[in-house]
C-alpha cells in the first residue's frame, strides 16, 4: 500500500493523464467495501447490530477501525498522540484505557490505534471492537472540548507560494494519506523548506520519510519551482510524551517479572 501511496502521488507530481483514473484506482481499492475483491487483509466484527471493519495500514503498530459511520465527518481530523491529549474525546480516554494503546487518531470515517511494539493485534482487537461499539451505542459525543483538523486555513498574510502549498495538501495529498490512517499537517515555509507533520499511522510509519521525500516532495517540487525541500518536523511535547510512555512501558515489564 505504501508503494502505490507513492506512485500515485509521483505522477501527479509529473502531470501524468493518467493520474486521476490511478488516483480513482487507488481509492477503490483502498475502500473498505470493496476490499473483499483485493490483497488487503479485513476482519469484520458484528456484535449488538453495528458492523466493525478493520484494514491494515503501512505501519505494523497502526491499524484502522471502520465503524461504518461518520466519527468526524469527511476531510476532518484529529491526533491524540498521548493519554493526557485526549482529555477532549471522551471515545479517545476509553480507548488509551486499553492496555497496550499507545496512540488514537480520528479520521472521518474511521479511527486509528497505534500500539506499543511488544503489544498483539490479536489480543488487543477484541477489547478495542468492545470500547468502540458500546461507546457509538451511548450515543455521546466524540469531542467535547477538542476541534477537529480540516481544511488548512488559508490567512490573509500568505504570500503565493504558502497559499499554492496548503491548497495542494488539500486537495491533493491530505486526501490520500488519510486513506492510510494518517494525516499531514503544515506547519510553515521557509527558505524553500516545507515544513510538514505526520500524524496517524504515518507519525511512527518506518517508510514515513520515504512518502515524504518520493512523494509530497516531488508533487510540491513539480507545481512550485520555489520549493527546495520538504522535512518533517515534531513538536516539542510529541517528545516529552513518547519518553514518558517508554519509561512507563519499561516500568510495567518490569513489574510483570517481579
Amino acid at each position: 500500500m505504501q508503494r502505490n501511496l507513492v506512485q500515485g502521488l509521483k505522477l501527479l507530481s509529473v502531470g501524468a493523464r493518467s493520474a486521476p483514473r490511478y488516483f480513482s484506482t487507488v481509492t477503490r481499492w483502498q475502500n473498505p467495501r470493496r476490499l473483499l475483491a483485493s490483497r488487503e487483509k479485513v476482519h469484520f466484527a458484528a456484535i449488538r447490530g453495528m458492523f466493525i471493519q478493520t484494514q491494515e495500514t503501512p505501519n505494523p503498530d497502526s491499524l484502522k477501525f471502520l465503524p461504518g459511520r461518520d466519527v468526524l465527518g469527511t476531510g476532518n481530523t484529529m491526533d491524540f498522540p498521548t493519554m493526557g491529549s485526549a482529555t477532549g474525546s471522551p471515545l479517545a480516554k476509553l480507548l488509551f484505557r486499553v492496555e497496550g494503546v499507545k496512540s488514537v487518531f480520528f479520521g472521518g470515517d474511521f479511527i486509528t490505534i497505534s500500539k506499543a511494539e511488544d503489544a498483539e493485534w490479536g489480543i488487543l482487537k477484541a477489547e478495542l471492537f468492545a470500547v468502540i461499539m458500546d461507546f457509538f451505542a451511548s450515543g455521546l459525543p466524540i469531542l467535547t472540548g477538542a476541534k477537529p483538523n480540516s481544511e488548512t486555513q488559508i490567512n490573509e498574510d500568505d504570500d503565493e507560494t504558502v497559499m499554492m502549498i496548503k491548497e495542494l495538501l488539500d486537495t491533493r495529498i491530505r486526501p490520500t494519506v488519510q486513506e492510510d490512517g494518517g494525516d499531514i499537517i503544515f506547519m510553515g515555509y521557509k527558505d524553500g523548506v516545507v515544513q510538514l507533520k505526520m500524524q496517524g499511522s504515518c507519525s511512527s510509519c518506518p517508510s514515513s520519510i520515504v512518502t515524504l521525500k518520493n512523494g509530497v516532495q516531488n508533487m510540491l517540487q513539480f507545481y512550485i519551482p520555489e520549493v527546495v525541500a520538504v522535512e518533517q518536523v515534531t513538536e516539542p511535547s510529541d517528545e516529552v510524551a513518547e519518553k514518558v510512555f517508554d519509561s512507563l512501558e519499561k516500568h510495567l515489564k518490569v513489574k510483570e517479572k517481579d
